[in-house]
């Protein structure tokens, strides 16, 4: 998509000619960063134009709710109070990516440009945004359907009817359902026979060279590259160890050995196969977040067991705290390996440990001298202090369907830098997206430091309005 100067409102700050006109790369930016984004088009957005700050909270709205009266003839009408509701948003995303364009690529051309450095600098901000979008399919997992790695060609399309299912008792909307499925679980739907067929998807097969999939069983389907999934996690098997049969509903568990399953480490068990998190044990039994979704019986009930990990604050050169509202990486250690996607959330060190709020994804891991430091979805929900407990998620495939009212992304533009700063800083803002490109000249790299960013905040809007599908 190319967006014209009608389209696209500029903050210019510099107006030359030449390929160097900051506003133009702003325009240029954000239409690749709108192309290659999947999630961040499909949820709700809110933009104004009204510049602010990261950490700035705004108000958005969450849609009301009225119920339908009968009247009899001579009755008046029922009048009801406007039930939409004001929902804070922080402004705690604020990505970028920045590069040097040394002195000797000054003579490329702007296509040369967009090719070698505008294109893949908009598109890693495109991946980041849709990573922290996809991560919160896990504020979704209390309307989960299906198991963790127990999705195959024979049950994919019963699967998916018992997710409209889901979204059907919930209330959700039948219109405007989106569904955006792993790569793994692309495949199996790919293989339902439903897709064979032109009409059936609606768009005689282009759809499936794309993004989309098509629509299937009132969702509109779509693959994401950074949609959450895990192919391994460690974990402890540990056999038939429920004590006594369980029914459904159930938060607590009778095991045969309570010890086997610390607070804060994510378990599964056989039979039900979701993600739950261990937030009390008492001898025996433990109490788990998430209640059981079908009855499990003593013996078929094995219990996996997510390996932990451990904060290693103290071993994070340079960084002496990790505070409330902290969205930088986080230094891990222990016998527990992060994944990309995964689901984790943390708990005090020490006998007896307690759960801490919040459940994340990790939505970057890097590796430097074997130590692991991982990126959050969102900043901490709460302090995080040396050596507490890294609870890592199941391995599986966590596909999202939901409404566009479900989550929000609220955008804001940045401010352009002050005048005699030494940059030049040209916005864009169209479809309620904003994008600044602010160029400066860095001496010590003989070249310009160009930066693209964007500042944006998430919020779940309506959990009735999304479910997780697991798989």
């Amino acid at each position: 998509m190319k967006y014209t100067s009608s389209q696209v409102r500029f903050v210019a700050f510099d107006n030359s000619l030449d390929a160097w006109v900051p506003e133009v790369w702003a325009a240029e930016s954000l239409a690749i960063l709108e192309e290659n984004m999947v999630i961040g088009n499909l949820v709700y957005r809110e933009f104004s134009n009204q510049v602010q700050d990261y950490g700035d909270t705004v108000n958005s709205r969450r849609p009301s709710e009225y119920v339908a009266k009968r009247k009899g003839a001579n009755d008046d009408v029922t009048v009801q109070a406007s039930a939409a509701t004001n929902v804070a948003v922080v402004l705690n995303q604020h990505i970028h990516t920045s590069f040097i364009i040394k002195d000797s690529e000054q003579s490329l051309s702007f296509e040369d440009l967009i090719r070698v450095h505008i294109k893949p600098a908009a598109q890693s901000i495109a991946r980041k945004i849709d990573k922290i979008l996809m991560g919160q399919v896990y504020q979704f997992l209390g309307n989960s359907v299906g198991q963790l790695e127990g999705l195959a060609v024979a049950n994919v399309k019963r699967r998916l009817l018992e997710l409209g299912q889901k979204m059907d008792e919930n209330k959700c909307y039948e219109d405007g359902r989106n569904l955006i499925v792993t790569p793994g679980t692309k495949t199996d739907i790919l293989e339902l026979d439903l897709f064979n067929a032109a009409n059936t998807i609606g768009d005689n097969g282009t759809a499936l060279r794309k993004a989309s999939l098509g629509e299937l069983l009132n969702f509109n389907v779509l693959m994401a590259q950074n949609a959450p999934s895990v192919l391994a996690a460690a974990f402890t098997l540990n056999a038939d160890e429920l004590s006594a049969d369980e029914a459904a509903g159930q938060t607590v568990l009778s095991l045969d050995s309570g010890a086997v399953a610390p607070v804060c480490s994510y378990v599964t068990i056989e039979g039900d196969l979701q993600p739950m998190r261990v937030v009390a044990v008492n001898v025996n039994d433990i109490t788990v977040n998430r209640a059981l979704r079908t009855a499990v019986l003593a013996a078929a009930s094995d219990l996996n067991v997510v390996t932990m990990g451990e904060v290693d604050l103290a071993g994070h050169t340079g960084v002496s705290a990790y505070p409330a509202g902290y969205d930088k990486e986080i230094k891990v250690d222990g016998t527990g390996i992060p994944h990309v996607g995964q689901l984790v959330s943390f708990g005090t060190a020490g006998a007896p440990n307690v759960i801490k709020a919040g459940e994340y994804s990790i939505i970057d891991v890097t590796i430097s001298g074997g130590a692991y430091y991982i990126e959050l979805d969102r900043g901490l929900d709460v302090e995080l202090v040396n050596n507490d407990v890294v609870g890592y998620g199941p391995a599986g495939a966590y596909n999202f369907a939901f409404h566009r009212d479900a989550l929000a992304m609220v955008v804001r533009p940045l401010a352009p830098p002050k005048p005699g700063a030494g940059a030049v800083s040209g916005i864009a803002d169209y479809n309620n997206l904003a994008m600044r490109v602010t160029i400066s000249y860095e001496g010590r790299g003989q070249g310009h430091l160009v930066t693209l960013d964007v500042l944006f905040g998430t919020k779940v809007l309506d959990t009735n309005l999304g479910a997780a599908f697991l798989a």
